[in-house]
Parts: C-alpha cells; structure tokens; sequence
C-alpha cells in the first residue's frame, strides 16, 4: 500500500472515530431520574411489542434495561448507552453498555435492549464483577420472533434472555454479542 493511500485511509477512519464519538455521546441520559423514568418507560414499550418478555420479567431475579443505545459506524463503529439493574422493580445500580465493532458498515441507529438476569448466578456474576461482556460468563440467549415461539415459562433454562427493541435508522442488524456492561456512579 502507498504511503498516500495509507494517509488517506487514516485520515478517513479518524474522521470516522470523532464524528462516532460525537454521535455516541448523545446516548447518556441527564440525571438518574431520568435514566429512571427513561428505563421504566422502555419496559412498558417492550411489554406492549412483545407480551412474552412481561411473563419473564415475572421470573426474573434482576433486570438490566438499557432504554437507549446509539450505534454509528463508517468502518470503525461504536455503541454507547446507559441503563439500570433493577430488582423487584426497584433500581439498585446504573450501568453503562459499549461495544466497538470494525469492518464493512456505514450509518447509524439506536435502539433499546432489556436482559432479564433469570438465576442467582447471573445476578451475582453481574454484581460481584462489577460488569459484564456478553458472551463471556453466564449465558445469554437473545430472544427474537423465532426463539420466542418455542419458549414458555416452563422452559426458560438459560442464565439470562435478551430482548432487542425500539431499533430505528440506517443500519443494518444489531447484536449484543461482545457488548461490555460496565457499572458507574450515577
């Protein structure tokens, strides 16, 4: 490669990586209350899109409810947002969800995600090291249309479920795969 390509590619992906930055940090919410606010509303809007994931919530031992993520991408792409853990439906922690991604994707979306922590184990990884990277420790099983009709109560098995919601914009897919849930001081 010249060095006049390699110039250009590094100046493209540093414009890439401010803008990305930029974007993303629109995804905090102001104060507590509103990440609050924000959290129980997003719970409400995923219980009237997809009525399986209250029945879990029913079962669960803790919540996570990140109500809004931003994702921007040009090559390299990111995501950020914040959330609660929320346990009877009281919010006891602030967490915030990033994930870094490369490769052929340009735009940007956002979206919300709630995973329902199903087992004392999942609750306790998830307070004791102080965060999460999805798909390393307990399991987590993201539920679509398709996974969603082959549950029901009697067959939730798995540390934790994941629902995806509310996505909107110009990209393409969403995974949670390899996303970091880290806890902050709100």
């Amino acid at each position: 490669m010249t060095q006049s390509i390699r110039l250009f590619l590094t100046t493209v992906l540093a414009v890439a990586a401010l803008a990305s930055a930029s974007f993303l940090n629109t995804a905090g919410a102001a104060t507590a209350e509103d990440l609050n606010t924000d959290s129980r509303q997003a719970l409400q809007t995923l219980y009237k899109t997809n009525p399986f994931s209250e029945t879990i919530s029913h079962k669960a031992k803790a919540v996570l409810v990140f109500p809004k993520i931003i994702k921007a991408g040009l090559v390299f792409g990111g995501s950020y947002g914040e959330g609660v853990l929320m346990k009877s439906s009281k919010v006891v922690d602030y967490y915030n969800s990033v994930s870094g991604s490369w490769g052929l994707q340009a735009g940007a979306q956002s979206y919300g995600y709630v995973v329902f922590l199903m087992t004392d184990k999942a609750v306790k990884y998830i307070t004791e090291t102080k965060g999460w990277e999805i798909g390393v420790g307990p399991t987590v099983v993201v539920v679509d249309e398709g996974v969603a009709k082959n549950l029901s109560s009697s067959t939730l098995k798995d540390d934790a479920y994941a629902f995806i919601f509310d996505q909107q914009g110009l990209m393409a897919g969403i995974s949670i795969e390899g996303t970091k849930i880290s806890l902050i001081k709100r």
